[in-house]
């Protein structure tokens, strides 16, 4: 885990993202908080964790999402060996979807 996950100024960002009651409220907190280059990377990077998860292989998510092969490895690298957060959140809208 990075320094900056570690320090307790950030807590106040967990304890924000937490406290979201529904999707809306959600899609208004990020549209505050992030630029809309940085949600559109958001957004690319958890389309990439769903194909990933789908089995696709890197070609076929780089035509579908447009995403570089260094942003592909990078989800697809967290997926296997990150924090479990991915997983985590990959498996519960798998869930919603069937």
């Amino acid at each position: 885990m990075s320094k900056f996950l570690d320090k307790q100024n950030s807590d106040a960002l967990y304890r924000a993202i937490v406290s979201i009651r529904d999707e809306e409220e959600c899609r208004r907190f990020l549209e505050d908080l992030c630029t809309v280059s940085e949600l559109k990377a958001l957004a690319q990077r958890m389309d990439v964790a769903m194909l990933l998860d789908e089995g696709l292989i890197y070609s076929e998510i780089l035509d579908k999402t447009g995403a570089s092969s260094a942003t592909i490895s990078r989800v697809n690298r967290c997926l296997h060996y990150g924090a479990g957060g991915y997983q985590t959140v990959v498996a519960r809208l798998r869930e919603e979807k069937a």
